[in-house]
């Protein structure tokens, strides 16, 4: 439950942020299947999903400013992590079937840990520029 609240306040930080032209986690009104999310969970889980631009390079920028979350292509552990599908999970697609799984160059996939949440955000906030 710790984690699932963290990555809410952490989603809702990730939607205010101007850096950030978007954000996908269930919990979110934004969400375009919040409804049933609500319906199904009693949160909006550990995973977040936002884009920092439309290039890899941005998005690898912000992995290498991070300090306190570490990249990996594993997710899901009480440490948070984060990683660049695109090159990672989802590289052996095409390009095609990258745009039709929404797999944008600029998405990054954060999964929330037991950190505290001012420490993540601040990670986010330096790496964000």
């Amino acid at each position: 439950r710790a984690q699932s609240e963290t990555a809410a306040r952490v989603a809702r930080w990730l939607e205010a942020n101007p850096a950030v032209p978007e954000v996908l986690y269930p919990g979110l009104e934004s969400h375009p299947q919040q409804e049933l999310a609500r319906r199904q969970m009693q949160g909006g889980g550990t995973l977040v999903a936002f884009r920092v631009g439309g290039e890899r390079a941005d998005a690898f920028a912000v992995l290498n400013r991070l300090q306190l979350i570490k990249i990996s292509n594993n997710l899901g552990d009480s440490k948070s992590l984060i990683t660049h599908p695109a090159s990672t999970t989802h590289q052996q697609l095409s390009k095609e079937e990258l745009d039709k799984a929404g797999v944008k160059e600029g998405l990054i996939r954060l999964s929330i840990g037991l950190e505290n949440v001012d420490d993540l955000i601040e990670d986010l906030k330096i790496a964000l520029g």
